[in-house]
């Protein structure tokens, strides 16, 4: 039976932990907007600040659907599933916010955290996403699978260490610059600062 929660107690953060990855939904205020779902993880990416905000640690990828999203309406939802063990979906109903690598508020987040992401490829931390969760809550989860866990993949640390070996860390500024600042459907998206030359 669904119950929601008032916040989240030390009991649904044991819970948290102990999942193996999370995702993450937002949408553009457009009717024709597409709306987005990203798998995200390691855990060690997220992190409960307290009974009523969450962070985690988003990482260069090949798309910033989420972070533009968050810059025009704040909405998202963070969602967990049981793969192993008793069934259960839990869901945290949020606004969200995009705290830029380049913010100065972005290492006293990241400390506050105390993230457990490769130190070696720092340059490829995007932003901290910080939700103020409004609304908690668990589901059934009979229909999710059962499965095993068998480790974290090495393909973005691989991708993140040749680029710097290659073009140091203005390759990910430049991928950053050519392939994360709009979504596609052309929202804004990261911010291309003094240290990103565009098309470099």
């Amino acid at each position: 039976m669904a119950k929601v929660f008032e916040r989240i107690d030390e009991h649904l953060r044991e819970w948290i932990a102990a999942r193996e990855m999370f995702f993450v939904a937002t949408a553009p205020l457009a009717d024709d907007g597409r709306v987005n779902c990203s798998p995200k993880g390691p855990m060690g990416t997220f992190r409960v600040l307290d009974d009523h905000t969450v962070a985690y640690l988003d990482m260069v990828g090949s798309g910033a659907e989420t972070v533009a999203h968050l810059r025009e309406n704040g909405r998202i939802v963070v969602m967990f599933c049981a793969f192993e063990g008793p069934p259960r979906i839990l869901r945290l109903h949020g606004r969200g916010e995009v705290v830029q690598a380049d913010d100065p508020r972005f290492e006293e987040l990241s400390a506050r955290a105390d993230f457990e992401a490769p130190h070696e490829i720092e340059a490829a931390r995007r932003a901290v996403i910080v939700v103020e969760v409004e609304r908690i809550a668990d589901a059934c989860g009979f229909n999710v699978p059962l499965m095993s866990y068998e480790g974290e993949r090495v393909h973005a640390e691989k991708w993140a260490e040749k680029k710097l070996r290659v073009g140091g860390e203005s390759a990910i500024d430049g991928y950053i610059a050519a392939k994360n600042t709009e979504s596609i459907d052309g929202l804004p998206a990261y911010k291309v600062g003094d240290r990103v030359a565009p098309g470099s």
